[in-house]
């Protein structure tokens, strides 16, 4: 059975334009492939652990290669855990809002926690940095009060896009398509006009999102 790893960043829920396109996009997916199961991360309802204390000990103990005392273990086990839910999914579907030109900083916890040597990236010194996770289809479905059409709304930055291309190929999700919406305020015409041209694109986008996912 494929899986999708549903990740939802906005705390908005019925008001929220990326979760209304996500539900959308899911809808059309299901429609496709009926036998799909969705794991839905909530970032706002899941207890995320902080990144302190014994869970970046365990970090460092991983790149120094030395033995992890029993708390280090367990919070390793934890992020361990988190990766496997990743590394696992056919696919992956990310709704979040723009927050003052990135992206909430409970999608950026996130980020960090997963981001993890030896789970979802290597290093060599005479090689650099590479990838763990293979790469598998991954959409980005971008809500914003602006419009980033053109690359800036009114000349403020889009900085979310290119970090989250980044971040989720520095640890293999290549594959990953971006899906704007937006603006999410002004003239009602327009809202209306950006919100039906996106769910537009997202049906259209779930018919063939994994025909060829990984495995």
């Amino acid at each position: 059975m494929k899986r999708l790893l549903y990740v939802e960043a906005s705390p908005r829920k019925s008001l929220s334009a990326s979760i209304e396109g996500a539900s959308i996009f899911m809808d059309a997916l299901l429609r496709q492939h009926p036998g799909i199961a969705i794991d839905s991360l909530d970032l706002w309802a899941e207890q995320l652990p902080e990144f302190d204390g014994a869970t970046i000990s365990a970090k460092y103990a991983r790149l120094a290669g030395r033995e992890m005392d029993p708390a280090e273990a367990r919070a390793w086990r934890q992020i361990a855990a988190m990766v496997e839910r990743l590394r696992t999914a056919n696919g992956v579907l990310i709704a979040t809002p723009m927050w003052n030109f990135g992206i909430p900083y409970k999608l950026k916890h996130w980020i960090d926690l997963i981001t993890q040597p030896g789970l979802t990236f290597s290093f060599h010194p005479e090689t650099g940095y590479s990838p763990k996770l293979l790469p598998r289809p991954t959409l980005v479905i971008l809500s914003s009060a602006g419009d980033y059409a053109t690359g800036t709304s009114r000349g403020r930055p889009d900085l979310a896009t290119p970090y989250l291309r980044a971040a989720l190929s520095f640890i293999g999700l290549s594959d990953v398509s971006f899906l704007p919406v937006g603006p999410t305020i002004g003239p009602d015409h327009l809202v209306a006009t950006a919100r039906n041209h996106a769910h537009a694109t997202l049906r259209s986008l779930a018919a063939t999102f994994l025909t060829e996912a990984a495995a």
